[in-house]
């Protein structure tokens, strides 16, 4: 790795940034570091935004709404439509910025700004639509239909390893469906969000309509959560934080997406080349970072020696570096402490009894990077099995016939995503049918949402659809409407012939 890092000329930004206010960019009165995951250098400086900062972005945002929530979806559509094509414009530059600040590798990192103007895309149509229902009455001579309203004042708090496409998530749906926004990104890439809400600025945002304020959980977030004014909060991130803003938002539209520990049943007719292939890309890219990625494996007795020795000779191939590098398969960790937790569950698995057969180790040098590890001989009590590592560490269980495998699928807390690989339909359709999780693949990974379809999960995970239609539920609501032309009181359930 020491030569990657020879060829890894690193850019040194001196600039402090601002929030963004009222259509202002504002300064704050202290400071953090936004650091480079593979270098551990400093990229930006940017305000640890306050208590009062976060009513100045509410009170903004609340005096946009009335003339935003009026302004026709299908002109709100178009300015989505020009965030979509300026992220185009900007994709490679962009691509540069994820790969340098969260630390993908480059097709990744590209594929993470893809998804930003896939979504903003594909809401800019939804002006044309947010669709209502009508329906008939019980009464004669009376209408009745649904249409949408905004939420109102949303707080968007999101996370570091998807830092345009889940911010774009997010501010797509809300906007398209009148909202006006306070916006807190992660500490760890607040220049990508600030990229893209300058961005949307230069698209047609009107001023108030989205505020952006930095700064940590404690003050920034804990501010938007509790704030009376704010009608909407959407959160992704960890169980934990779920939990604080489950017990202490109010009254408010709440979604939540919590994470996964997601299981890749491998039967013993699967085609294992392709299950190889699918594995080692949702277990170590992204180097583990993704609430869909794969963390335990669940093979059938007959293949599972051979699958391990298979995923052993793919794993050991990979080549850590900084994600800017076209030689990199695998980037760096998103801080100290991802890091530290990764070998913590190394430690765990090995005092488990798992058998640890390669990585659990950080290489020497500056980053944070963590090699590839695989346990095998795991058991589905083992807490490698059932916590969530969020890094490079991948568990292989062994399991006896579909019904096992479905069972030690669903013997943890989560229920995010899953996948199959068989060529049996029936074994395909029992684990769509039987498996806890918002989302199955068959015969592919864990990880590759399209953005005109829903996602989310179940249990632990969190009960949120985001993207395609399920986008604008979560980010508006419905309202009955009833028109009665009858000239004269009726009575629902009463006047009833």
């Amino acid at each position: 790795m020491g030569s990657c890092f020879g060829a890894f000329v690193v850019r040194t930004y001196t600039k402090t940034y601002r929030m963004y206010i009222d259509g202002e960019w504002v300064s704050g009165s202290a400071h953090f570091d936004d650091t480079n995951p593979a270098t551990e250098e400093s990229l930006a400086r940017f305000p640890s935004g306050s208590g009062e900062d976060v009513n100045r972005a509410v009170d903004a945002a609340e005096e946009a709404f009335k003339g935003w929530s009026e302004m026709p979806p299908p002109r709100r559509g178009r300015i989505l439509q020009r965030t979509a094509d300026m992220l185009r414009r900007d994709k490679e530059r962009l691509g540069i910025l994820v790969a340098t600040e969260m630390g993908k590798v480059m097709p990744e990192a590209l594929g993470d700004v893809q998804e930003a103007i896939d979504i903003f895309e594909y809401f800019a149509g939804e002006g044309r639509r947010l669709l209502g229902n009508t329906t008939t009455s019980e009464l004669r001579d009376k209408f009745a239909m649904t249409v949408r309203r905004p939420v109102g004042v949303m707080g968007l708090i999101t996370p570091w390893n998807f830092p345009f496409a889940i911010p774009a998530w997010k501010l797509s749906a809300a906007l398209i469906c009148g909202n006006t926004i306070v916006f807190k990104p992660s500490s760890d890439t607040p220049l990508c969000a600030y990229e893209l809400v300058r961005i949307l600025g230069s698209a047609g945002v009107p001023e108030g309509v989205i505020n952006f304020v930095t700064g940590s959980a404690t003050v920034v977030g804990q501010g938007i959560v509790r704030h009376q004014r704010v009608e909407g909060i959407s959160f992704t991130g960890s169980k934990s934080t779920g939990d604080w803003i489950t017990r202490n938002a109010g009254l408010k539209k709440v979604g939540l997406e919590l994470g996964g520990k997601n299981p890749v049943i491998v039967m013993d007719d699967a085609d294992l080349n392709l299950a190889v292939e699918g594995i080692i890309w949702g277990a170590f890219g992204t180097t583990g970072q993704r609430c869909t990625a794969t963390s335990r494996v669940i093979a059938g007795k007959k293949i599972r020696k051979k699958l391990v020795d298979m995923l052993l000779a793919r794993t050991k191939k990979l080549r850590l570096g900084p994600g800017v590098l076209k030689t990199t398969d695998v980037g760096p960790l998103i801080n100290k402490e991802a890091l530290e937790k990764s070998e913590k569950y190394v430690a765990i698995g090995r005092e488990e009894g798992a058998r640890l057969l390669c990585g659990g180790e950080r290489p020497k040098g500056k980053g944070y990077f963590y090699k590839p590890t695989i346990f095998d001989e795991v058991r589905r009590g083992m807490r490698i099995a059932r916590e969530e590592i969020f890094g490079p560490v991948l568990s292989v269980l062994e399991s006896e016939g579909i019904d096992d495998a479905i069972d030690i699928a669903n013997s943890v807390e989560y229920g995010l995503s899953s996948s199959i690989y068989t060529r049996d339909i029936n074994n395909a359709f029992r684990a769509i049918e039987g498996i806890e999780a918002g989302l199955t693949y068959v015969n592919a990974s864990t990880i590759g949402s399209e953005v005109h379809l829903p996602f989310g999960g179940v249990k632990a995970t969190g009960h949120t659809r985001e993207a395609g239609i399920a986008g604008i539920d979560e980010f508006s609501h419905l309202k009955t409407v009833y028109v009665d032309y009858s000239g004269r009181l009726q009575k629902a359930q009463i006047d009833v012939e």
